[in-house]
């Protein structure tokens, strides 16, 4: 599961979201007839129009200068392993309800993160979603730059992913809310004041959020923890990842019972003195 935060894919959030709109809008305009396009919505309607949107969020600005963002976009990333399950399990337009349930869900786990009394639910924003069906080949991608694709190309295998407009202001127009503001303050009351957002607590909370939802069993190596371990991590909290991976991968059939929320804690807070001591404590050894 890949979520990101940007100020716009179209490079400007702080004038009109017009462009970044009408940017997203662009599977649409393949399709003829109006019956196959695929709707904004939020948490409230799944057919609100484009000019809905723009007009939206560029009404939501009161009290941001010239120079603030005025809103952000989200990228929501199933992997292919996490699309091809969920398509199993409902079928493709299924898949699609499903993803944009999800996307809700999601949207309440951004607000609770700011942390802020009056901020604790999608209810409290004011955001747009839109699904795409495709994703395409850039100028940064490998494929393109040694010419085996062309840019604008569309990328294979299942590419569903959702992208999401929030505006700076809630939905009251009256509260600034940043993700980009990850500064600390002079104490818990100064943060929270703030409204000091955690990225990553933001990012695994999808990852965890999906797997509750659709009971999606995820493997070691896919989540998000492991990969922050492995690339951020001790020597000593590396060697036991690599331990436990080969555990995981020698008995699969057991690994799901294993507690894996608990180990990843415990490797993460130094809990095991060694390799030893780890696979002593998860085995029962």
């Amino acid at each position: 599961m890949y979520i990101n935060i940007t100020k716009s894919e179209t490079g400007d959030s702080k004038g009109s979201c017009g462009a970044l709109v009408n940017y997203l809008e662009k599977e649409n305009r393949d399709k003829k007839s109006l019956d196959q396009h695929e709707r904004w919505f939020n948490g409230n309607s799944n057919g609100i129009r484009p000019h809905e949107v723009r007009i939206g969020i560029d009404n939501n600005i009161a009290k941001l200068g010239k120079d603030d963002s005025k809103f952000f976009l989200i990228n929501i990333s199933p992997s292919q392993k996490e699309l091809t399950y969920l398509i199993s399990q409902y079928g493709e337009e299924g898949a699609k309800e499903r993803l944009k349930e999800f996307a809700v869900r999601v949207m309440d786990e951004y607000a609770k993160n700011f942390k802020r009394d009056n901020i604790r639910s999608h209810g409290d924003l004011l955001w747009f979603g839109k699904l795409e069906n495709y994703r395409y080949y850039g100028y940064n991608d490998r494929e393109v730059k040694n010419g085996t694709k062309q840019r604008g190309e569309r990328k294979e295998g299942q590419q569903l992913h959702l992208q999401i407009i929030v505006s700076r202001k809630d939905i009251t127009n009256k509260i600034k809310l940043s993700p980009q503001n990850t500064s600390r303050g002079k104490n818990a009351t100064h943060s929270a004041k703030l409204g000091q957002f955690d990225r990553t607590a933001f990012k695994q909370s999808g990852e965890t959020l999906f797997d509750e939802m659709f009971d999606f069993e995820r493997g070691l190596k896919e989540r998000m923890d492991y990969a922050n371990t492995m690339k951020n991590g001790t020597v000593q909290q590396k060697a036991q990842l690599h331990a436990l991976t080969t555990l995981t991968d020698r008995y699969p059939q057991v690994w799901p019972d294993m507690g894996l929320d608990n180990i990843m804690d415990n490797i993460r807070q130094d809990s095991y003195p060694d390799v030893g001591n780890m696979l002593s404590v998860i085995t029962g050894g």
